[in-house]
């Protein structure tokens, strides 16, 4: 059932309260009646779940008796608060951790993980898919991913060998192998002319909006080469010489939402950031609404909302979305750090914002080669402006691999923005890369007549060269869409089949002793009792997001620094991510803790007039774990022990005298 006007406006107007409950269940009272606005099972079902999660369906916000739309919300509450009580009593009780050597073995972990939480037992399904289909994950945990896989690793590379033993005549790899090639188009001429797909880039895009479940007819679909260049060049192509504002909702540095608010700057946006409030690192309500309502009406500008926090997990209800539509804001969904089925629970025909981002690669734990796509709202895209700098940027066709030797270079990029410890490449050396064909001039257009007048008798020759051939490979041209007209996406298709409630309760419980695990360590003949990890944001917490951001200390409380954590674990094939805390307010009562913890970092910014100047930012560098649906027990068990093992103060200082012994590159402290 849609929402009515009503059930809309008791959304909007208190997003102070919806924030400052600490449960999932934000409750917004007109009379007696509270709303669950967030649930990790909505889109699954049309009555309330059996897991106690989604006592009240999205859909069916306003219903005729509020006597049970309110024991619903409060079972749910219930719920919420016995799951962190559960976790608390139940994994490892009353005991703390002073030695690596002491902790128990996995087959012990794993039972007594078992016992606390029987339901995992209910997601085996995700490791019978994980053995089969991602047997690579076995010999390295994989904590430095987030978006959504297209491929699976036995997909790929059951292709490879058909591939190599029979090779096709016209030269072209079937899917999973595609490559990338650049357009000169922007934004507003992809949507409005861009009508020249390949049928393997036709039949991906199809798979993707089915699979996110954004209709064809309310959005276009636009691919680029990684999200950095999706945030970029929306920002070239926004008009906000007329809409000045740009209004982001991060914790933590965002490299996409940097390049973005760069070109933002040099347009003449007036750039502004939630703050979230330490320790809980929550959304400051009263601060957001105040930058939502300042200013003109009619001409705001954009709101760049992720419905969670990539690096601390932090969820933010959905409504800010409508509260910041409501005050003539254009809302831009960032949906990169979401998990293969977590906006199910949005709605998209209820929110609609203006543009979604999404990033896509092609096979988890493999490497981050792929691209992103933004979702235009086709009512929106009369706001975007043609853009010379646009044109050259990253718009990029999807298109078959010619060689199998692509097969091992192309690398696209998902631009993870922390920094993942493989595979990484600056977006300055896209060109260079193997897999794209690169730039194209921004002065040579797409008709041939403007070709023509570029390169004049070379393009006649070419052209006349493809006409000779074209009866040739007329039919095999035919052949090959008619075969590319559907793509067999496994990623997609094991989300699919495990669903929001499976996946949602297997991350939870991952995620949950991870926390506590971490948390129980404790460094030994400590007089001030200093614990080994601090954890930022989210804690024990029913409806957090499958990311966690930490940091090690030593005995003495000093902060080992993160990228340093970050090699070491890495030779132990464990990846993770680093990532920048930001926008952090301070009140008065933690004051004292503000200078201890904040660090500083400087940064050059191009304002209008391609002038220079300097923004300096203060935060705090930390490590962060994502976990994904194919995540298990084991890993999570595995990046315990090897943080456990900073417990032995000489830890740091053995690994380095280990690698020179070896032959090993130093690990520079």
């Amino acid at each position: 059932m849609p929402w009515s006007s009503s059930s809309i406006g008791t959304l909007k107007g208190h997003p102070r309260l919806l924030e400052e409950t600490e449960t999932a269940i934000r409750k917004n009272k007109v009379g007696k009646t509270m709303i669950e606005i967030q649930s990790p099972c909505i889109g699954d079902f049309a009555e309330s779940c059996t897991h106690g999660c989604c006592p009240v369906p999205f859909l069916g916000l306003v219903e005729s008796s509020t006597t049970v739309r309110h024991a619903r919300a409060t079972t749910a509450g219930i719920s919420r608060m016995n799951f962190a009580k559960l976790t608390k009593d139940s994994i490892f009780p009353n005991t703390r951790f002073t030695n690596h050597e002491c902790l128990p073995p996995l087959p012990d972990a794993l039972s007594d993980f078992i016992r606390a939480y029987p339901q995992y037992g209910e997601t085996e399904e995700a490791d019978r898919i994980r053995n089969s289909e991602y047997c690579h994950l076995s010999d390295h945990v994989c904590l430095d991913y987030t978006g959504f896989s297209l491929f699976s690793h036995a997909q790929v590379h059951s292709s490879i060998a058909s591939t190599s033993g029979d090779p096709r005549p016209s030269g072209l790899l079937q899917p999973p192998y595609f490559s990338i090639a650049y357009k000169s188009a922007s934004l507003k001429s992809q949507v409005q002319y861009g009508n020249q797909d390949t049928a393997l880039e036709s039949a991906i895009r199809r798979r993707i909006m089915l699979f996110l479940d954004i209709l064809d007819g309310a959005y276009n679909m636009i691919c680029t080469a990684n999200r950095t260049t999706a945030f970029r060049l929306l920002a070239e192509s926004y008009p906000f010489h007329a809409n000045k504002g740009l209004l982001s909702v991060y914790d933590y540095e965002s490299e996409a939402m940097y390049a973005m608010t760069k070109s933002a700057y040099r347009r003449g946006a007036k750039v502004k950031s939630a703050s979230f409030s330490w320790p809980s690192l929550r959304i400051h309500s009263d601060k957001l609404m105040e930058k939502l309502s300042k200013g003109k009406k009619k001409r705001r500008g954009l709101f760049v909302f992720p419905l969670q926090s990539r690096v601390t997990g932090a969820r933010y209800p959905y409504s800010w979305m409508t509260v910041a539509k409501e005050h003539g804001w254009q809302v831009v969904l960032d949906a990169c750090a979401l998990g293969p089925k977590d906006l199910d629970t949005l709605g998209l025909s209820l929110i609609q914002p203006d543009f979604i981002i999404c990033s896509f690669f092609k096979v988890f734990g493999e490497n981050p080669s792929g691209f992103a796509g933004i979702f235009i709202k086709k009512s929106s895209t009369a706001a975007l402006e043609s853009s010379a700098i646009a044109r050259s940027i990253g718009v990029v066709s999807i298109i078959p691999s010619r060689r199998l030797s692509q097969l091992t270079d192309d690398y696209s990029g998902t631009d993870l923005d922390g920094h993942s410890s493989r595979n990484q490449f600056d977006e300055d050396d896209i060109e260079t890369i193997s897999s794209f064909s690169g730039p194209l001039p921004t002065h040579i257009g797409n008709d041939s007549a403007a070709i023509d007048n570029v390169l004049g008798e070379f393009a006649s020759t070419q052209k006349q060269k493809q006409v000779e051939r074209s009866d040739q490979e007329k039919s095999t041209t035919t052949a090959e869409a008619n075969k590319s007209m559907e793509i067999l996406c496994r990623g997609l298709d094991h989300a699919d089949s495990l669903g929001l409630l499976l996946i949602s309760s297997r991350l939870r419980c991952i995620t949950n002793w991870l926390v506590v695990a971490l948390i129980k360590l404790q460094h030994p003949h400590s007089d001030s009792g200093h614990s080994l990890v601090r954890i930022y944001g989210p804690q024990i917490k029913f409806d957090r997001g499958p990311a966690i951001a930490f940091n090690i200390f030593d005995w003495k409380g000093e902060k080992i620094k993160p990228v340093l954590v970050q090699k070491l674990a890495d030779r132990s094939n464990i990846s993770l991510s680093c990532g920048f805390l930001n926008n952090i307010c301070f009140s008065d009562k933690y004051e004292a803790e503000k200078h201890k913890v904040l660090e500083r970092r400087a940064r050059e910014i191009t304002v209008a007039g391609n002038r220079k100047k300097e923004k300096t930012t203060v935060g705090i560098n930390v490590l962060n774990a994502s976990l994904s649906f194919l995540t298990n027990f084991e890993d999570a068990y595995k990046l315990w022990t090897f943080v456990a093992k900073f417990l032995d103060a000489d830890f740091v200082e053995k690994e380095r005298w280990r690698y020179l012994a070896l032959n090993q590159k130093t690990v520079e402290v």
